[in-house]
């Protein structure tokens, strides 16, 4: 099982368990582009929202199916955004790496990638999954764009997949590295890391 407790990092990202301690520092970073949420299940710029995404958080936790994380930037010790390991199923040794966001002034800065990097590693490396999927908008380009640069290979569309808080619905589209791709993907795009 994985620790409720679990930390990941690199040099430049820490990954700690989601605090609800967080929400303040949270709410203020989600206010910051409300566009954003066109893209996510809640609008995490509503503070009723937000608080009921902290509550799936903890439930999901509970549940030993998530382990959600604050991202700091170890740069400059600033709250980031989140990003979790979830769906996760130790039987099919496989998780997803999801529920990720950024606030404006971390985005473009590599934090997204590293934070992708230190919970693949712990997957592939300590808990050692055969998989690690993702999924997002099918309209999401810039996500779209950062899991092929963080190594993931499109698999396919699911049709009217999720219903977002709008009331819209969203069409999702999956990615995965699987563990045999893990060492070339360390050995090239996260070379430096």
């Amino acid at each position: 099982m994985i620790p409720a407790d679990l930390s990941v990092e690199t040099g430049k990202a820490l990954l700690r368990p989601l605090n609800v301690t967080d929400y303040p520092a949270m709410l203020q970073l989600a206010q910051q582009d409300e566009d954003m949420w066109y893209y996510f299940s809640l609008n995490l710029a509503d503070p009723l929202q937000l608080q009921r995404w902290f509550e799936i958080a903890f439930a999901e936790k509970a549940a030993n199916t998530r382990r959600p994380f604050t991202i700091i930037d170890k740069q400059t010790g600033q709250i980031a955004g989140s990003s979790s390991l979830g769906n996760i199923s130790m039987y099919d040794l496989r998780a997803e790496i999801g529920w990720s966001w950024l606030a404006p002034a971390f985005r473009s800065t590599g934090l997204n990638k590293h934070a992708k990097f230190a919970m693949m590693r712990y997957a592939f490396e300590e808990q050692h999954f055969e998989r690690i999927e993702f999924k997002t908008d099918e309209q999401n380009v810039r996500a779209r764009k950062g899991l092929q640069n963080a190594g993931g290979i499109e698999e396919g569309i699911l049709r009217s997949h999720m219903k977002m808080w709008n009331n819209r619905r969203r069409t999702s589209i999956y990615y995965s590295v699987l563990k045999n791709e893990w060492p070339g993907l360390k050995a090239t795009i996260f070379k430096d890391f």
